[in-house]
């Protein structure tokens, strides 16, 4: 994954999604606030999600996928750990011998794709962008498989010890 030369605002900008005042407007209170940009701009209702995830997609050249079309292994998340999944918000899609495919929201946040890495061990990551609202909803589902897992577990554990 590497660094896109343009910055987000100035991709906005270019793309027409946003005006030059709006994105001005934006950074003065990304200033007061520390807020990351796209976060401000669609908090003010400038612009929607899907537009922002678009021009992280191109800032940071990673391809973005829609997770409600995207085959997931829920198998596969069981091997990274619930808190890289739920806190960092960083979902194992699939996986090969050789690499893993791995949504993520927030191409910016470092702990968490150091945390991908050291838990992938030698596979080579695939990244991929995902809106947050995606994310949400697969992480709800990820949530619920865990606890039907633990559910068949105790069930399994109440009728070994019956016998």
């Amino acid at each position: 994954m590497k660094k896109g030369l343009m910055r987000l605002g100035e991709i906005l900008v270019k793309k027409g999604m946003i005006t030059e005042a709006q994105l001005h407007d934006a950074l003065l209170s990304q200033k007061l606030t520390s807020g990351f940009l796209g976060t401000i701009l669609v908090g003010k209702g400038v612009i929607g999600q899907r537009q922002i995830v678009e021009a992280l997609s191109e800032q940071f050249d990673i391809p973005l996928i829609d997770l409600k079309t995207q085959y997931v292994d829920m198998e596969l998340s069981r091997k990274f750990s619930s808190s890289l999944i739920v806190d960092h918000k960083c979902f194992p899609l699939r996986a090969d011998d050789m690499s893993v495919t791995v949504a993520i929201t927030n191409p910016l946040n470092a702990v968490a794709l150091s945390k991908v890495e050291e838990e992938a061990g030698s596979k080579k990551i695939n990244w991929v962008l995902a809106g947050e609202d995606d994310m949400k909803e697969l992480i709800q589902k990820y949530r619920q498989n865990i606890s039907l897992n633990i559910q068949r577990m105790l069930k399994k554990g109440n009728v070994n010890n019956n016998q």
